[in-house]
């Protein structure tokens, strides 16, 4: 079988609302899986009921050999495996342990957008909703960059990171 220093973690695209059957027939198949997951509250009329929802919508993580990856990719709900052209990209050891950690903690959590230093984000709440501008960091706070670029010149307004998303 595949030496351990062999295993890398992938991200699979999976077909909508299909991440759980992904990851059952991958550990049917004696395939590593890492479905993270968040508990939500979902009403119908008559009721109720906490359910349990993938964290990152439309993916499961999986832990193969690269040579290993057709099994992997003929799993039914598997769109792709995420890389860049038609290769598979591994995911940092580091990433996944700390999504794992976080797994195992009593801290509350939920999906949140991507964001770094310098993307251009949208503001969705607040008396700037609709502003876009670029995130930056200044200290621990975050600030809206909204610049003039013909006199390159902008004003910076501090910002609550949850009331932007990408643009």
């Amino acid at each position: 079988m595949n030496q351990t220093n062999d295993l890398h973690w992938y991200a699979l695209r999976t077909k909508s609302r299909h991440e759980k059957i992904v990851r059952d027939q991958l550990v049917n198949q004696g395939i590593e899986p890492l479905l993270p997951t968040v508990k939500r509250l979902s009403q119908w009329k008559d009721r109720k009921k906490e359910i349990e929802v993938p964290l990152f919508s439309g993916y499961c993580f999986v832990r193969f050999a690269p040579d290993h990856k057709l099994p992997v990719l003929k799993t039914i709900g598997v769109v792709d495996i995420v890389g860049s052209g038609h290769r598979p990209e591994a995911i940092s050891d580091q990433e996944i342990a700390a999504i794992k950690t976080l797994m195992t903690t009593v801290l509350p959590y939920d999906p949140h957008p991507y964001l770094h230093e310098g993307m251009q984000v949208e503001v969705i709440r607040g008396p700037l909703q609709g502003v876009q501008g670029i995130l930056l960091r200044k200290e621990k706070r975050h600030r809206l960059l909204l610049g003039v670029r013909l006199i390159q010149q902008a004003a910076a307004v501090e910002i609550d990171v949850n009331d932007v998303v990408p643009a």
